[in-house]
């Protein structure tokens, strides 16, 4: 059975730092963190999506948690097929004539300028990779990311360019759907990439199947994004508010052992981001991981607690 680490997303987000979680002596960055690393065995860095990470504020991270403690970091948003603030680039990198707050893609950047976006996420995220502390990177790729060749090749091109162990999550439900989820799971699998399972409410256009497969003999990933009725319309709180109870939790515990049995690690982030929401999901997934198998192991039970149509 491999190793089971749960977290959350962010430990710095500001609904969860306003929410009277952390001490009145941890209140600080360096505070924090410490705090939040005294609780938890692994959380997700998703500053690292909106700004490309600092190899000093790396290194800080590093020293400011224990032996064994794990960040899986998000990639740069324009390396995910999203936009990017201009002003979220370094200054020579910056396009001409274009506002601070105005987006651009990928596409819209001279290449050598996208080489160089490569160059300082890798030297972004190397203090943590050089001490142990980085679990993966996750590639979050957007929407309108279709499933195709062109889209595998890119893959294959982040994979070999992250500078680190890539783990990929897609927001495009075509990529899990019935008639494709073989092929999806069989391309990463051969290059040993782990697909991040989700759990989001179903039903809704922009719906990814909650499916949780090993693709990846070292680590498996589970990102709960709550189940709000607003995922892929509303405004980033109104999508991933939501209070996870423990019967919905109940419905993935059997689901993660199964990952935990075919790879060496699983890591369970909790994304509901509403105050206390996801670090409470947290420490009652923990619990429940932590009990012997029962009848909430049964599958008619699973089927129950996963997200509703």
């Amino acid at each position: 059975m491999g190793e089971i680490l749960v977290g959350t997303c962010s430990w710095t987000d500001p609904a969860l730092v306003s929410s009277g979680w952390y001490p009145k002596g941890a209140r600080g960055a360096e505070g924090r963190l410490r705090h939040y690393a005294s609780r938890f065995p692994v959380v997700e860095a998703d500053s690292t999506f909106y700004a490309l990470p600092a190899e000093r504020v790396s290194a800080l991270w590093a020293e400011r948690t224990p032996e064994g403690f794990l960040f899986d970091v998000k990639a740069f948003a324009l390396l995910t097929g999203h936009g990017a603030r201009v002003g979220a680039l370094p200054a020579p990198l910056r396009p001409t004539g274009l506002e601070p707050a105005a987006w651009v893609r990928k596409s819209q950047m001279p290449p050598g300028v996208v080489e160089e976006v490569w160059g300082r996420f890798r030297a972004g995220v190397a203090p943590l990779r050089d001490a142990g502390r980085l679990g993966s990177v996750l590639f979050q790729f957007s929407p309108w990311f279709r499933p195709g060749a062109r889209a595998q090749a890119y893959i294959e091109e982040c994979a070999e360019r992250a500078g680190a162990p890539i783990a990929v999550e897609f927001r495009h439900p075509q990529w899990l759907a019935p008639d494709r989820i073989a092929a999806t799971t069989r391309f990463l699998r051969e290059r040993g990439i782990p697909l991040v399972a989700v759990d989001t409410l179903q039903g809704l256009p922009d719906s990814v199947p909650p499916v949780a497969e090993a693709t990846a003999p070292g680590l498996s990933v589970v990102r709960f994004h709550g189940r709000s009725p607003h995922w892929g319309t509303g405004t980033k709180e109104s999508k991933y508010r939501h209070h996870y109870t423990r019967d919905e939790l109940s419905g993935w515990v059997p689901r993660v052992r199964a990952l935990a049995e075919r790879t060496e690690q699983v890591h369970v982030l909790f994304n509901n981001c509403c105050a206390r929401a996801s670090v409470e999901a947290a420490e009652t997934m923990s619990g429940l991981l932590a009990e012997g198998p029962g009848p909430s192991d049964s599958s008619d039970r699973v089927r129950e607690a996963l997200p509703d149509s």
